[in-house]
């Protein structure tokens, strides 16, 4: 499909959209209780006493529990034994234990008193007068300096290499859900490239994106779009833009299906590519490719970003983050958040694993011309690396493998 012949409109393209008929199915108790189980296991390996969750995405994966992050402390603890303590503002409480799934020990704070004191305090009634308490990495500065000076007895140390060792590795229940939120993200990344017409602005084009959404099921999404030299700057210009014929179309965009992410950025040329425009497409394709090829079981993440970025420096662009070429890491983990770990960047050693969730977007950049990125997430399973998503086809026809 040559982006740019023939069209709908995006209203038309709306009435074409309808909520997929299978349910996602949520991750269940069984499993949350794996992790935490896991998470106890990990804690004792490393001789802490207990993990602190903050009000974050960590905390509704071990827990279920989501919550929007305030100036008031509501989370839980993870011992390294016995069962979950959440903690909570008073007057929360009974919302606190609606949300609740398993477990019933509920600690809570007045407003006028310290919640850091609460969260010592628990720990040393579940038998730790002293010891490591693992932190949440996402937890703000303000709570974890409260710890410190309420917890003079114990050390607070970052609880990432607990939270990454568990969260990095998918289980079968949460590639199902990824994949059936790409599914819908692909079906409107091929609805806005029909719809597209010269005139179009970045604006009008995000409310489609957000509408489109909606129309399938879903009341959230985060959505980029730009056109002509804008495309050049990985996280866009803070000014719209007019779609006129020739110009270089960029979108990314992504939902949430029961918190689990999808990201998938197309980048395509509307009308006739140039040959430039051919050349660019293409080098971004070959580097993607690399990527994907080194992704093999067993082998640091760095190597996809230096497969990847091979094949760019190899045509003359960077080297490392010079532009024009890859000024970012190739990829990012993805699960609960948008981006987490695993990274794909120099210097990360960690090897490939079943489970691991991560995106592949070598992204070329040239600044005062055009960019493309190409962004497909992808999994690794028993049998090695596998895309959630099928790459584009080619810059004449970037849907073909999915239309």
């Amino acid at each position: 499909m040559t982006i740019g012949v023939g069209g709908s409109s995006f209203e038309e393209e709306l009435a074409r959209l309808s909520p997929p008929t299978s349910r996602s199915v949520a991750i269940g108790l069984d499993e949350y209780r794996a992790r935490v189980a896991k998470a106890q296991a990990l804690l004792r390996d490393g001789g802490h006493q207990a993990l602190y969750l903050d009000t974050s995405t960590s905390l509704r994966y071990f827990t279920g529990i989501d919550l929007a992050l305030t100036e008031r402390l509501h989370g839980a603890i993870v011992p390294a034994e016995g069962e979950v303590v959440y903690l909570s503002p008073a007057f929360e409480e009974p919302k606190t234990r609606e949300y609740m799934l398993f477990g019933d020990d509920v600690r809570c704070w007045e407003e006028h008193e310290d919640p850091a004191a609460l969260v010592v305090d628990t720990v040393r009634s579940l038998g730790y007068e002293s010891g490591s308490v693992a932190l949440d990495p996402q937890t703000p500065f303000y709570i974890a300096e409260g710890l410190r000076k309420a917890g003079n007895r114990f050390s607070f140390t970052s609880g990432q290499p607990i939270t990454a060792a568990c969260r990095q590795l998918k289980s079968a229940a949460e590639i199902a859900l990824i994949q059936q939120a790409m599914d819908i993200t692909m079906e409107v990344h091929r609805a806005v490239a029909r719809a597209l017409k010269v005139g179009v602005t970045t604006t009008e084009t995000l409310d489609f994106l957000a509408r489109a959404h909606r129309k399938l099921g879903r009341d959230w999404s985060s959505n980029h779009a730009q056109f002509g030299e804008a495309t050049a700057y990985p996280h866009g210009v803070p000014y719209p833009q007019t779609l006129n014929d020739g110009d270089m179309v960029l979108i990314d965009m992504g939902t949430k299906l029961e918190g689990y992410r999808s990201d998938i950025t197309r980048t395509y040329v509307f009308g006739e590519p140039t040959e430039r425009q051919r050349e660019i497409w293409n080098l971004e394709k070959a580097a993607q490719l690399a990527g994907f090829a080194a992704a093999r079981l067993g082998a640091p993440c760095e190597a996809i970003d230096q497969a990847a970025r091979g094949v760019i420096e190899a045509a003359g662009y960077g080297p490392g983050y010079k532009v024009p070429g890859l000024p970012h890491r190739t990829g990012h983990g993805l699960g609960l958040d948008v981006h987490e770990e695993a990274y794909i960047v120099k210097g990360n050693r960690t090897p490939l694993q079943p489970g691991m969730c991560f995106s592949i977007e070598p992204m070329m950049c040239i600044y005062g011309e055009f960019g493309v990125r190409l962004e497909d997430i992808v999994y690794m399973s028993d049998d090695g690396a596998k895309w959630f998503t099928q790459p584009s086809h080619s810059v004449d026809d970037p849907f073909g493998y999915e239309a």
